[in-house]
């Protein structure tokens, strides 16, 4: 009994410093590595419904977690060492965020390299953090480990589609990372169940990260061009969050998805591409579009 009690006890002064404790703002130790074993699998599917409210329809169970992981995909976590009982690695129940990726090739002209050289590269499907760790630059983390790790085995270049409505995520794809979009697609996943998406068509941008490009390599660095001519901007408002939440504003953040829509399509296909996202005061968002030629993206 006495140890149990100090066991509680330092658990609960830790978790006053924790991420939803309100002390100082202080960062938990974070340990980010590849997911083990059955649990902490079945942790990133729990999560995964924690997140996005999915109903049984659309989870990905734990088995293909499994499978995408062993035929040369990722399934990278972040762990909260400071959880009671967690260790120094971390376990299934300190599991704070994932990021699931499949293996892929491209040929021909897909894959820049001519059609008789195959290029293998990684479609990140799904990455997640949990409420509480968010804005702590815990999905930077775990897309640099992603990179890291795609480098070792010699992927130079990871894809993945996201939301062009939400605002924090392609400012981290975009702005952060240094990811370039030039490709839309219209209701990519149809009917979702998922609580973000509102019952708004799942439109998507595919955001492509050349790992090791000059360009990624500057963004990382801090050093990106500030001289790129830009030729368009698309703006998303920040009370989107707002109107996608509420059935009688609903309809306004759907006008503004097929107002965009058009928008990125036509700029597609004269050539543009985005290749910067800036945020205001206020929170807005502003897609930048103009010539990919501008960056070095080889």
């Amino acid at each position: 009994m006495f140890f149990e009690l100090i066991a509680r006890t330092m658990a609960f002064f830790r978790s006053l410093f924790s991420p939803c404790g309100l002390l100082f703002g202080a960062t938990p130790m974070i340990v980010i590595r590849s997911c083990q074993g059955q649990a902490e699998l079945e942790a990133c599917v729990q999560l995964q419904v924690e997140t996005w409210g999915y109903d049984p329809t659309d989870v990905i169970p734990r088995k293909a977690f499994l499978v995408w992981q062993k035929v040369g995909g990722q399934v990278i976590g972040a762990f909260d060492t400071e959880i009671a009982g967690a260790g120094d690695e971390g376990g299934p129940e300190s599991l704070v965020g994932f990021v699931l990726a499949l293996p892929g090739i491209k040929f021909g002209a897909e894959a820049n390299a001519g059609a008789a050289e195959p290029r293998p590269y990684l479609h990140s499907h799904m990455m997640a953090v949990k409420e509480g760790y968010r804005n702590r630059g815990l999905g930077v983390r775990l897309k640099l480990e992603q990179r890291k790790d795609a480098l070792k085995r010699g992927i130079r270049l990871i894809e993945w589609t996201f939301d062009p409505l939400e605002i924090k995520n392609a400012f981290l794809n975009i702005h952060k990372l240094g990811a370039v979009v030039r490709s839309y697609f219209e209701d990519f996943y149809g009917v979702s169940s998922s609580r973000l998406q509102a019952g708004l068509p799942t439109d998507r941008l595919l955001a492509e990260w050349q790992l090791d490009s000059p360009h990624v390599l500057a963004i990382l660095e801090g050093g990106a061009k500030n001289s790129l001519v830009v030729e368009e901007v698309i703006q998303v408002p920040a009370t989107i969050y707002e109107w996608k939440a509420s059935e009688a504003e609903r309809e306004r953040a759907l006008a503004i998805q097929m107002e965009n829509r058009q928008k990125f399509l036509e700029a597609f296909s004269r050539g543009l591409a985005v290749i910067g996202f800036v945020r205001d005061a206020d929170g807005n968002g502003s897609f930048e579009l103009g010539h990919p030629t501008q960056l070095e993206l080889n």
